[in-house]
This record gives structure tokens, C-alpha cells and sequence, in this order.
């Protein structure tokens, strides 16, 4: 410890304003981080991604709400519902501020400790008052390396924002998907059920007339207890899809009452996205791969920082004491040091933690760089995979059971087949059809993927097994 009459008020002065600026730069602007969410995933946003933070912005989100479930909700308008109404993606946007707020943070160096000292001895002829302001030494020389971890942290912030609402989108356009598609197949499930109903009823008043046997008759009857099993199955996943869809939107009771839902799916795309088109968003311009380099730019300069505090502190302090007595007084004023002594931990262990975060962050990059394009390519094999299934049942199945149902109905005209057969042709045609609607959604889900995939976000999709074309179509013989 060290006292001097010189004034070193000054120069702390200085140090002190100058502190004060550099640690006014580290700041996050929530807005602009939405902003920049809008402008990277404008195909998933459209632009509409905003933070309700007032009444009026939330009653204008509930009124742009309202206004677009009075129609059929579309799959680009069931985005911009969610967008405007979820709950969940409100408190994605605030989560992403908390974190790139608590990333700015760390780019500060503390306030000053400013202590007030008063003494006054027992006779009050003698009387001393020191005041004391000191600050961490360390902390400001190494504010500008601090600066540049929070730049990064704060960076990780608003990419992770962004994934979070890509895969939130992704989530809703799914959802949207498999809801619209339940509810067709519900609609194909009744109609299967009323022709095996009418099966069953036939062949039961034929058995009592002694026309139809006790087989045949168990076979109409067995067939008919399978389609309302399946009726039941396909009106409950149908509820289930849509009440996953309303949890995805953030409806509310009113609001989930008030929904609507178009009564197919959309027709496929004139021609597929190529290959050239999706492999074009790999490199630096991807989610993962820019999270993986902020976070490992971060970790490098954060090890940077604990390998020089590590090993001590510094702080500095401006002292001024006043002595005054009955017959005279003195002011004394100086400076102060104090050094952490490592003495009994050098740091060792701190420095090998930011180590090894360092080189787990450095190779976590390098398998982000590597699993990007296996991930693209197993998404983009779903997507074309079920593209092409959905489109040969459409340009062929479909209407091969088409010409094969006019041929059995000349037939029977004809009396050349029976009732029976012409029954079992028609649930066959439209078992194909509830299979090209599956083939249907298989795709939409596959091409939201990929477009969440190509942003960066890999997703799960798989491509089922679908039934077989001619499934069934022994059912009534």
C-alpha cells in the first residue's frame, strides 16, 4: 500500500470516462435482432416476426388473427397465424433478447467500488473522513477482448433466434400438412366404411334366403368390422392432428372453435427442387454452421482472457483521508494497488477448462462443416423420393383404377361381374386414393424439412411404406 500528496484524482478521472464510453458499446437492440431474423428467414417470416410489448401491438396481433381465420387456413396463412398468435414464439423472441441482453453484459466491466469512511473519536476533538473509489485494473485493460466475446455471444443470440423460429415454422407448416391430410383421409375412410356396410347387409339378407354361405357372408362381415375400425382410427388421428395443429398456432378455445381447414391438400409443384438449387445454401451461409463458428470464435477469445486473469487481479484505488483536530488538520490523498498472490492456485485447472472448450468448440465446427451435407443430401432424398411417389400415383395409379372401375361397371352392366365385385373394385379405388393422400403429405412434410434443412436446421423426415396399388381388391370375391 502506497499514500502520496500528489493527486491522482485526474488521471482516475480519466480512466474512468474513458471506461464509461468503451463499455457503453457492448449493447443489444432486440429490434434489430428481429430485423435480421426477418431478413435471413424472410421465406419462413415473410417479414411478420415482430415482439409484442405494448396492448395495442397485441391487440392488433389478435385482430390480424381473427381476420385470418374468417377463411380456410392455407399453409402460408396457418405461418403467418402462428406468427401473429403463438405464445411459443413470443417467448422465443424474448428468450433470444434475454440472451443476447446477458451476451452484451459480459461485455461490461463492473461499476467502481466507492466506500465513505467517518471517524470521530471519543471526545469528537479529533475527527477523520476517507473516502475511497477503486476499480478492477484487469477489467478495463482487457475490455476490449471482453468486447469481442460479447460481439460473438451476442451474434450466437440472434443466429439462434433465427433457427428457433425457422424450426418453430417448420413445426407449424407440418402440422398444417398432417391435419388437412387426417381430415381427407377421414372423409375416404366413411366412404370405405358405407361400402362394406352395404357388403355386410347384402350378404347377410342373401344368407337368409339361402343364396349366399355362411364363408361368404364372414368374409362381408369381417371386412366390414376392419373399415370401422380403421374409421374410428382415422377420425381420432384426425382430432389429434388438429388439436396439434391449434397447440402449434396458439389457438385458444374461441379461436380453435373458429378454425377452418381447406379440404385437401395442395396439388405438387410443376418440377421439384434440384439438386444444384438445395446444395447452394451450403458453406457459411447456414444456421448451424454460423452458430458453430460464433460459438468457437467465442471460445477462443474467452480462453484468451482467462489465460491473463488466471493468474491474478489487479486492482487499482484512489483514497483521500482528512485529519482534523483542535489544533490542526491534514488531508492526505493517493493511490492503492492490490495484487492477487498466486500462491495457492495458479490457475492451472481454469485454463485447461477454457482449453478444452476451446477445442471442443474448434471440432464441433468441423463436424457441423461435415454432417451439412450428409444432412442436406439424406433430406433432399426424402423430399425427391416422396415428390416421385406422390406424382406416379397421381399420373398413374390414380387413373389406372379409374379406367379399371368404368371397365368392371360395363362389366356389370353387362351381367358379367356382380354386385359383390363391384364393390370390392370401388374400395379398392379408393384405398389407392387414401394412399396417393398420404403419398401427398409424405412430400409436404419432406419439403418443409428441406427447407428448413437448406436454412440449416436439420430436421427428422422419413418416407413411409405405402400401400400397395392393388391392395385388396380380393376383398370381395
Amino acid at each position: 500500500m502506497n499514500f502520496t500528496r500528489k493527486r491522482v484524482a485526474k488521471p482516475l478521472t480519466i480512466a474512468f470516462l474513458t471506461t464509461t464510453v468503451l463499455s457503453g458499446c457492448a449493447t443489444f437492440d432486440v429490434n434489430e435482432s428481429i430485423a435480421w431474423t426477418n431478413d435471413e428467414a424472410s421465406t419462413f417470416t415473410g417479414g411478420n416476426l415482430e415482439l409484442a410489448r405494448t396492448n395495442r401491438q397485441r391487440v392488433a396481433r389478435s385482430d390480424a388473427a381473427n381476420t385470418l381465420l374468417a377463411e380456410p387456413l392455407t399453409r402460408d396463412s396457418a405461418v403467418q397465424l402462428a406468427l401473429a398468435n403463438s405464445p411459443s414464439i413470443q417467448a422465443l423472441i424474448a428468450r433470444g433478447w434475454e440472451n443476447g441482453a446477458s451476451a452484451a453484459q459480459s461485455g461490461r466491466i463492473p461499476n467502481p467500488v466507492f466506500s465513505f469512511e467517518r471517524l470521530v473519536s471519543d471526545d469528537s476533538a479529533t475527527k477523520d473522513v476517507e473516502r475511497f473509489i477503486a476499480f478492477g485494473l484487469l477489467d478495463v485493460l482487457l475490455l476490449p477482448m471482453k468486447q469481442g466475446v460479447a460481439k460473438r455471444g451476442m451474434e450466437s443470440a440472434r443466429i439462434q433466434l433465427t433457427a428457433d423460429v425457422v424450426s418453430e415454422v417448420t413445426a407449424v407448416r407440418q402440422a398444417w400438412t398432417q391435419a388437412v391430410a387426417a381430415q381427407q383421409l377421414v372423409a375416404f375412410a366413411e366412404q370405405v366404411k358405407t361400402s362394406a356396410d352395404a357388403s355386410a347387409e347384402m350378404a347377410r339378407r342373401l344368407e337368409n334366403v339361402g343364396n349366399f354361405s355362411r364363408l361368404e357372408r364372414a368374409r362381408q362381415q369381417v371386412f366390414y368390422a376392419d373399415a370401422t375400425m380403421q374409421l374410428a382410427t382415422a377420425r381420432h388421428e384426425a382430432v389429434a392432428a388438429r388439436e396439434k395443429l391449434i397447440r402449434a398456432l396458439g389457438l385458444d378455445d374461441l379461436q380453435a372453435a373458429n378454425l377452418k381447414l381447406p379440404e385437401q391438400l395442395p396439388d405438387l409443384p410443376a418440377q421439384p427442387i434440384l439438386p444444384d438449387e438445395a446444395s447452394e445454401t451450403l458453406g457459411d451461409r447456414r444456421l448451424d454452421v454460423r452458430m458453430a463458428k460464433a460459438s468457437l470464435e467465442r471460445a477462443a477469445r474467452s480462453e484468451g482472457i482467462t489465460n491473463i486473469t488466471s493468474f491474478t487481479d489487479i486492482e487499482l484505488g484512489y483514497r483521500q483521508t482528512e485529519a482534523s483536530g483542535p489544533e490542526e488538520s491534514e488531508t492526505l490523498s493517493g493511490y492503492e494497488v492490490e495484487v492477487r498472490v498466486p500462491l495457492f492456485d495458479w490457475g492451472g485447472m481454469k485454463r485447461e477448462t477454457m482449453s478444452a472448450r476451446t477445442l471442443a468448440a474448434a471440432n464441433e465446427y468441423t463436424a457441423t462443416l461435415r454432417n451439412a451435407s450428409s444432412n442436406l443430401r439424406e433430406t433432399y432424398s426424402a423430399y425427391r423420393t416422396s415428390y416421385d411417389l406422390s406424382s406416379f400415383y397421381r399420373d398413374e395409379i390414380i387413373p389406372l383404377r379409374s379406367l379399371i372401375s368404368e371397365e368392371n361397371v360395363m362389366q356389370y352392366n353387362g351381367m358379367l361381374i356382380g354386385v359383390f365385385e363391384l364393390l370390392a373394385d370401388s374400395r379398392t379405388q379408393i384405398s389407392s386414393v387414401m394412399s396417393a393422400i398420404k403419398a401427398s403429405e409424405q412430400f409436404w412434410m419432406a419439403d418443409s424439412a428441406l427447407q428448413a434443412a437448406m436454412m440449416g436446421r436439420p430436421m427428422d423426415v422419413s418416407v413411409g411404406a405405402m400401400a400397395a396399388a392393388g391392395g385388396g381388391e380380393g376383398a370381395g370375391h
